[in-house]
């Protein structure tokens, strides 16, 4: 390695920039610890050699950089680079499963491979990271393209290689803590909330307080040939209410055609709704909702009666984390070196949402001489029946008010690994291990109204002057309790703790990895060719993968609709990769080298439940190509064949009906779709006009696994240069083109998709995917009226772009030194095809219904660091997203989100060897994220904006130290 590339790589470390124009090669390899002396292990190849280079884009996030952004989940730093679109993080609530993930390229998070030192962190369909203690990590390599020939499946768009630190003498303290300030002055959102008589957020909070802390101590031993490193942490997120946020304090709509927005809410409220069903009743299929007055009569309802669900969601879940694990090595020789890992985390997170319903959406039979309801009310959902001891079916919504409903996420995760490596001489090594990872995962939903006992609940009589549920008289319950729904405000507290009922579900998820693998260089043997100093390099190995899932429900889950699965994917794999250099220090050829790798994988699926099962034999394989013609120039290019295998979630995934933000083009008293068209999706003709639009923009939709799915494939290029100019010392300069192709992949269509393409052209494969409630027509509801959203292969997916990244150095006399560092992606496509043979859409620079979170052309993070004589380092971050379109022509007043820029102050101090201090502003002008209409948001989307792309709480502020010892 020559030295003005060391010295470009310490300053790139000690400015932490987020993604250095560094050269693989230019720093300690994953897992450089377990490799022999002298090797270097490049993420996205097994051949071991030291001047290896990667011939694809990588981006590599050095340790400081968490500190300069005081992050505590590795998510957040990765999340800020232009390569990443947000994916499940601590900002999501409402549906969040309590994980964190990754989404490389916005194909994702499915499609990156997460490896930790070199090996895959957990099961494919259990990835999670906040398992990856940020405080211990050494840096994280991020690669783009395809690399399914080296690693296997999922590697589509690229792999992320979290490295640790592993190798302590010593003990050491890094503690930290940081929390939420922001000033709420959004004088628009201020006055919607006055427009609507909502209470307005605080003027000014500080919140959303966290604290890490890690504690790791090691021992070399055995003059340095064997260490031993243990750690333990513990972190802690303080939940942050929707209601504290201007922005997020109430459930924005659109309305006038979409030209303005307005705080709405759910027709599911307190005052209590109903929908008459019965053939009987004059007011068959309109929404009638208790005079708010309290007079005993049901009046049309309107948006004056709807209920702001938003402030008890939280914008910032609740989190516990507690974190131990350790690593041990001990060298017995050159060549036999025994390395092992235990790792562990226990987490709890909390979302917390709006109080439980009864839900509008299921048919209850209504006693048409209900004792709590008046005659006018009987009247308007029995029609004729009225007063007689009959029942009707209703729609009926009836908000509890009491307490909200929460999840109750836990996870308890192990991981271990063991291996045995060395040198066998003559250039060869060889690394036999083993890893196994079990996720085991609980929920449990509380102060939920368990829909079976609202039924029973509603269904009451007069029995001798006191109202009695039928299912008490025919003992099917005895401790039913009726509710009062026929008055605002009526179901008390007795009434609601009758109706409330915990649901309880749990996985298992496990991976367990056999890898054995054998790298030579050949050179050594005298392999080369006549034009080259280099001889030729290969690895061959063999992997063995098991990976299984066993989910169950309880009862009261099983009535929602959800069901209990398990299921067994086992991969059998050899591989082989060479490298071969053609000419090295020739005239234009400083080098020039050829790699290629080649795996095959079979697998076997079985479900034991069901006596299933399925196989399938798969081929991957890659080629690479670096040019060297002089020594400020490389050019590099790789082409990919890649898979990713349907996983044991995808297959074997229990079916069952969830909310999605979508509006049904044919409820209303005015359909925007066709009674033709309509009819199409099940609407019958006596239903057209009377079908009840979905509450608060969210239908329901049908998602699952699926047996019948079979591996996607991808093909990935990548072709770039990188510039180090010796007459600019400590500059350089990357730029790459990348393209990528994914074929039949794995997914759902979107249901806002589907009523989309169904609405505007009455297309029957999408107006087949309808399944209307049968009385109501409704397409909401719990067991009721849905879309059919489950898994299955569908069209392609496609994006290309262009990543820039530069690096720059200079000295600034007396005064220390400056460091520049600029990222930035550009995109060229953002191509997907839901439905094969089908029409495809480009999601380049938008964002809403069809697209999700905004994809800009643009993005990118430059960092500015001033490295002072004193060890004091002042860093500015300065981050832009580029704006973005509605991917819709309606709504109007959320045609455009702009760019935003952010600014982030950090500054370190070095006290001295066993000290060093930190400290932070992240978003220092408190910039607002954009306020966006709650139908708009698809996936991830949270407190009317994407909280993962934009900094939903504003200014953060942190302080930190490391203690050495």
């Amino acid at each position: 390695m020559r030295g003005h590339q060391r010295k470009l790589y310490c300053a790139v470390a000690l400015a932490a920039l987020t993604a250095g124009t560094v050269q693989a090669q230019d720093l300690p390899a994953d897992g450089a610890d377990a490799a022999p002396a002298n090797d270097i292990v490049v993420t996205g190849t097994r051949i071991k050699r030291a001047d290896l280079q990667s011939n694809s884009p990588q981006t590599i996030v050095g340790s400081e950089e968490f500190r300069y952004q005081g992050a505590t989940s590795v998510e957040q730093v990765l999340n800020r680079l232009p390569q990443f679109t947000a994916d499940a993080n601590e900002n999501v609530s409402n549906g969040s499963d309590g994980t964190s993930k990754i989404n490389l390229r916005n194909l994702g998070s499915n499609r990156v491979l997460v490896l930790l030192d070199g090996q895959r962190l957990m099961p494919s369909q259990a990835v999670n990271l906040s398992f990856v203690p940020s405080s211990l990590v050494e840096r994280v390599d991020v690669m783009s393209g395809g690399a399914s020939a080296v690693y296997g499946s999922d590697a589509l768009s690229g792999v992320v290689n979290f490295v640790l630190k592993k190798d302590l003498d010593g003990v050491r303290v890094d503690a930290q803590t940081s929390f939420a300030q922001h000033d709420n002055n959004n004088t628009a959102m201020r006055n919607l909330l006055r427009t609507r008589g909502y209470d307005l957020a605080p003027s000014s909070v500080v919140d959303g307080g966290k604290q890490d802390i890690t504690v790791s101590a090691g021992k070399n031993f055995a003059d340095g040939r064997a260490n031993i490193t243990v750690y333990g942490g513990y972190r802690s997120f303080s939940p942050v209410r929707q209601s504290s946020r201007d922005v997020s304090s109430c459930a924005l709509q659109d309305q006038n055609n979409g030209t303005e927005l307005f705080c709405g809410g759910s027709s599911n409220s307190p005052f209590g709704s109903f929908v008459p069903l019965s053939d009987r009743s004059a007011f068959q299929g309109q929404t009638l909702v208790n005079n708010r007055n309290g007079d005993g009569t049901l009046v049309p309802y309107d948006n004056s009666y709807a209920y702001n669900y938003a402030p008890d969601s939280y914008l910032q879940r609740s989190d516990q984390r507690i974190t131990a694990g350790g690593f041990a090595h001990f060298e017995f020789s050159k060549a036999a070196e025994l390395y092992g890992s235990v790792m562990y985390m226990h987490d709890q997170t909390f979302s917390q949402v709006a109080p439980s319903a009864i839900w509008l959406g299921t048919a209850f039979p209504i006693s048409c001489n209900h004792p709590y309801a008046s005659e006018a009310q009987l009247t308007a959902i029995c029609g004729s029946a009225a007063g007689t001891n009959t029942t009707e079916d209703a729609l009926v919504a009836y908000r509890t008010d009491v307490a909200p409903r929460r999840d109750n996420l836990r996870f308890n995760d192990y991981r271990y690994t063991a291996g045995l490596r060395g040198d066998l001489g003559s250039g060869f090594t060889y690394d036999v291990n083993y890893m196994y990872s079990l996720v085991k995962y609980k929920e449990t939903y509380l102060n939920d109204v368990n829909q079976v006992k609202a039924g029973r609940a509603l269904n009451v009589i007069d029995v001798n002057g006191v109202a009695t549920c039928r299912s008490v008289i025919d003992g099917t319950d005895p401790d039913c309790i009726p509710v009062n729904v026929f008055r605002p405000g009526g179901v008390t507290a007795e009434q609601a703790a009758y109706l409330f009922g915990e649901s309880n579900t749990a996985s298992r998820n496990s991976l367990s990895v056999f890898s054995g693998t054998l790298s030579g260089d050949l050179g050594k043997l005298g392999v080369s060719l006549p034009w080259a100093t280099n001889g030729v390099a290969i690895a061959l190995g063999a992997e063995r993968r098991r990976e299984t899932l066993r989910f169950t429900a309880d009862e009261v889950a099983q009535q929602n609709g959800t069901t209990n699965a398990d299921g067994i994917i086992s991969v059998t794999e050899l591989y082989g990769e060479i490298e071969v250099p053609l000419i090295e220090d020739k005239p234009f050829f400083r080098s020039l080298t050829i790699n290629g790798g080649l795996r095959y994988s079979s697998y076997d699926n079985k479900q034991d439940s069901t006596g299933f099962g399925s196989g399938y034999n798969v081929w991957t394989y890659k080629g690479e190509l670096s040019w060297q013609p002089v020594d400020d120039l490389r050019v590099r290019a790789s082409y990919n064949r890649a898979i990713r295998a349907p996983n044991v979630a995808e297959l074997f995934a229990s079916q069952t009906v969830g909310n999605v933000a979508a509006q049904d083009p044919c409820a209303g008293a005015s359909p925007i779709a066709s009674l033709e068209i309509c009819q199409l999706t099940g609407v019958t003709a006596a239903q057209y006009g009377r079908i009840v639009e979905c509450p608060a923009d969210t239908c329901s939709a049908l998602g699952g696994g699926n047996i019948a799915l079979k591996p996607e494939t991808a093909d990935t290029w990548t072709a770039g240069l990188v510039i180090t100019p010796k007459w600019l010392r400590r500059f350089s300069l990357s730029i790459d083109y990348y393209n990528i192709k994914v074929k039949d992949y794995i997914g759902s269509i979107a249901p806002s998709y589907i009523i989309d393409q169904c609405a505007a052209s009455g297309d029957p494969y999408f107006c087949g995917l309808f399944r209307r409630d049968a009385r109501s027509g409704a397409l909401f509801g719990q067991n009721a009226g849905y879309i059919v959203s489950t898994t299955m292969n569908t069209g392609y997916l496609k994006t290309s772009g262009i990543d820039v990244n530069a690096d720059y150095t200079f000295d600034v006399g007396n005064a220390g030194s400056v460091n520049i560092g600029v990222v930035g992606t550009y995109l060229i496509e953002q191509v997907a095809q839901p439905v094969p043979g089908a029409g495809s859409y480009d999601c380049k620079g938008l964002f809403g219904f069809t697209c999700g979170q905004p994809s800009p052309e643009w993005r990118h993070v430059a960092r500015f660091s001033w490295m002072l004589p004193s060890d004091t380092t002042v860093s500015v971050s300065w981050r832009h997203i580029g704006g973005t379109k509605l991917s819709e022509e309606d709504p109007v007043v959320n045609s455009r989100i702009g760019a935003y820029n952010y600014i982030d102050l950090s500054l370190t101090q070095v006290i001295d060897k066993r000290m060093t201090l930190r400290a932070g502003v992240n978003n220092l002008f408190d910039k607002d994220p954009p306020a966006l209409s709650a139908g708009l948001l698809q996936t991830f989307g949270n407190g009317n904006t994407y909280p993962g792309v934009y900094d939903s709480l504003g200014r953060t502020i942190f302080v930190g130290a490391t203690v050495n010892f």
